[in-house]
């Protein structure tokens, strides 16, 4: 199986927020954002590993600035790290100003997801190589956070969470 880089899985979703889409703030509802980023995330990770992917985990959700109606919001996913089966997609999401075009980050999320055949069980993935700054930092950054869950859910015992102990100084 061949390794990929995370340009490989890069998702692009461009949407406009409509009436019926937001809060009594006229602000797209968070529900219906997740489920963009869901959304995008899903299909990078299909991308990275051709096969049938399902979600495993929202790990992280950051709503920076609301997201008023009438905007244009663009989610943007990418592989961030393949491990066995499962894969960890960070998500970025911009709204562009309608007037200069000028993009503004407004949330970004960490999501994981697991290949399975048609049978539900988890299959082997591919490896990531990444290339620029940001992917090599999200890549590191990806073990800690998978150890840490690890470690919060009991499956990991603390002496084996070796990029975590490295990273306090134990």
């Amino acid at each position: 199986m061949q390794a990929k880089n995370p340009k490989d899985s890069l998702t692009t979703l461009t949407d406009i927020v409509l009436p019926g889409e937001t809060n009594p703030l006229n602000n797209l509802f968070g529900g219906e954002l997740l489920a963009r980023m869901d959304r995008a995330c899903s299909i990078a990770a299909q991308r990275h590993c051709r096969r049938i992917t399902v979600t495993a985990s929202v790990n992280h959700v950051a709503f920076s600035k609301a997201v008023p109606v009438g905007s244009v919001v663009t989610v943007e996913a990418k592989v961030s790290r393949a491990f066995r089966s499962s894969m960890e997609i960070y998500v970025d999401v911009w709204i562009e100003d309608r007037e200069t075009g000028e993009s503004t980050k407004v949330n970004e999320g960490i999501y994981t997801f697991v290949a399975v055949d048609r049978t539900g069980s988890p299959v082997k993935v591919p490896q990531l190589i990444p290339e620029t700054d940001l992917e090599k930092e999200r890549f590191k950054g990806a073990l800690r956070r998978k150890q840490l869950s690890l470690l919060v859910s009991g499956k990991m015992k603390p002496d084996d969470a070796t990029e975590l102990k490295a990273l306090f100084g134990n």
